[in-house]
Order: structure tokens, then sequence, then C-alpha cells
């Protein structure tokens, strides 16, 4: 049994995090596959977390305090030794100095990091910092979109990454019953209904949703799946434009492939964004999406089907929902469950990953 051994930053909702999870789970029946966070600790993150009860076997929290922490180097290569890795992947830049570092005093012989975003790279100390580390640990270098694989090719002379785009689970994420669906969620049945999943802060752009709502017929209702800092501000603008009856605040929820079959359409107007897998989810239930032109969010859109806005302009994005919903409303066919399968299927993710792995790769 081959073991692989994954390094995160922290266990908390989130994307890269859910993609991880998902490259655990099928992983190849020769191999065993192990999570180690960085940060935080086990009761805490499955408390915080209950997805992570199904995966707890495979989770290792090593309780890193804030700050730079050097001891933890030659205390994570002693646990991948232990736990005789194979292979190490790393993500993001924190899991890349430790998990990188300890790799390779570890002697690990086969490196992976995957960079799902690279803002970081504008400034000049991190840019450097990045630059030396992945000159220490040389590992095989991949970005999650075109998007990222572009700044890092700008930024990082000589290291050019291969792109690797996320991918969903289309055996969980399918098309289902829309009134069942709404039925569970205690949705207005007759409406033609909108939904955002992610967290209610201002860089999702959920504000602007509800803006571009009051441009729509009042038989238009909006879905907000997820919590955080900016539903309180979020409540009183609904209030304030007399939605209260329109827009409809779910909270965090476990059952997404649920909110994703009770809506029409599904909006994603992010200010800043790397990869998200909340349209790749949505498209792979069979709803259309509307997704502003943000980092690699143009790369989740079904060409076919998709609509993508400028960031920022309610205006236009109030219309574009218009035009979408008009056309299901004239059942013109929309389907973008087949692009997901082809682009952005979580197997072929990790197939991916995996031949990267093989002694063979380059």
């Amino acid at each position: 049994m081959t073991t692989i051994v994954h390094v995160v930053q922290h266990l908390r909702p989130g994307g890269v995090e859910s993609v991880v999870l998902e490259l655990a789970r099928h992983g190849a029946a020769t191999e065993r596959h192990l999570v180690m966070s960085l940060e935080g600790e086990g009761v805490a993150a499955v408390a915080a977390w209950p997805r992570l009860q199904t995966d707890v076997d495979r989770l290792r929290f090593l309780a890193k305090p804030p700050g730079w922490t050097p001891g933890l180097v030659p205390r994570l290569a002693r646990l991948l030794r232990a736990e005789g890795a194979v292979a190490v992947h790393t993500y993001h830049r924190g899991p890349l100095i430790y998990g990188g570092l300890a790799a390779r005093l570890a002697g690990v012989r086969h490196l992976v990091h995957t960079e799902h975003e690279a803002r970081h790279l504008e400034s000049l100390p991190q840019r450097w910092l990045q630059w030396t580390t992945l000159a220490l640990t040389r590992p095989r270098l991949v970005a999650d979109a075109e998007h990222v694989a572009t700044r890092i090719r700008a930024r990082l002379p000589g290291w050019r990454p291969r792109v690797i785009l996320n991918g969903v689970d289309t055996d969980h994420f399918i098309p289902g019953d829309r009134a069942v669906a709404r039925a569970q969620l205690d949705l207005p049945r007759e409406v033609r209904l909108i939904g955002c999943a992610a967290p209610l802060h201002p860089v999702n752009g959920q504000r602007l949703l509800i803006e571009a709502l009051l441009g729509l017929d009042a038989d238009t209702h909006l879905a907000l799946a997820g919590s955080g800092p900016e539903e309180g501000a979020l409540r009183r603008l609904v209030a304030r434009q007399g939605l209260a009856k329109r827009v409809h605040f779910i909270g965090r929820l476990d059952a997404m492939p649920t909110f994703y079959q009770a809506l029409d359409l599904f909006c994603l107007p992010a200010l800043a964004e790397g990869l998200p897998l909340a349209p790749l989810e949505a498209q792979a239930c069979g709803i259309p999406v509307v997704v502003s032109a943000v980092g690699g969010v143009p790369e989740t859109a079904c060409p076919d089907t998709a609509r993508v806005v400028p960031a920022g302009d309610v205006a236009i994005l109030s219309v574009a929902l218009a035009v979408q919903l008009a056309a299901i409303a004239r059942a013109v066919p929309f389907d973008p469950r087949p692009y997901v399968l082809a682009r952005a299927e979580v197997r072929a993710m990790a197939a991916a990953y995996a031949a990267l792995r093989h002694p063979g790769a380059s």
C-alpha cells in the first residue's frame, strides 16, 4: 500500500479543503491517503465541519501556533517517515514551506505542490519567498486554473506549472426533482429561483445579487446558502429594499446537491476568486450559471449555457439574469452537465495527480 500525504494549512469549510478531501477519497485502491492539517485540533475541526466525520481516520492535526514555527519542519518530517509516505502533496504557501521542506528532509521521493491562486506573487517579498522555497524543494508544480498558471509563469521565471482543474464528484452532484428539493429546503415552489452558494462576505458579491434582484420580476426569488460576517448587513439591505419575501437565507448547508436541484439558475457574482467549486457543482446538477469575469471563474463556465459578466456591474448582472431566466422559461435547452463531465470530473482530476506522482512522471 502506497501512502500519499496531503498537507494543508487548516481543515475549515472551503474550496481547497474540499478538493483535498475528494482527492483523498478517490485515490487508487493501492493507495492510502492521509491529510495533515498544520493548524487546528481534530475534535473542534469535526464539530465545526461535520463533513470531516467520514474522513476522520485519515486526518492528522498538528496544532501549529500562529507565526513562524521552524520546529514544525523536523516534527513533520518524523511523521512522514513514521507513516511511510512515498509522496507528499502540498497546497498554498505555508504547507509548501513546512510540508515541502519536511518531505525533502524525510527523503520522500515525490513532491507535488498545487497553487490555487497567485495574488501573493504581486508582492516582491512573497514572490522571493515562493521562488526560494520552490528552488529548495523542487516539487512538480500544478496550477488549478490557466489564470493561475499564467501569473506563475509571469512572476516566477523558470517555473511552468501544469494545469489540473479542480474536479467535482458527478455521482454526488446530480440533477434532481426541483419540487422535492424546494420542499426539503422550505423554499417557495411556484417562483423562479436564483441561488448563490458562498460565504457571506463582501468579496463574494451577494450584495450585488440582491441589488440586481430589484430589476427582475416580482416572482423571481433569491436563495443564499452560506454564512459569514456580511450576513447582518445583507439582511438589513434586504429589509430596506422591501425584498424580505423574495430573499431566502439558507445558512450553512451540507446537502448541497439538494440546494442546486432547487434552483432555476445559479449565480456567483464574486469580485475576486480563484477557481471555485460551486459553479461546477451547480452545472453538474444541470443548473446553468451566471458568473463574474474574475480570476479563474470563467474557466468553470460552460461556454454553451453560461453567461460571464463584468465584476461589480449591477445593471449588467441584472440583465444577464433576466436573459437566462427568459431562455429557461422558453424551455431553451440548458444542460451544462456534459461540460463538467468532460472537463472537471473528480476522478479525472485524481487520475491526473496520480500520473504526476508516478515514478516515471517528468
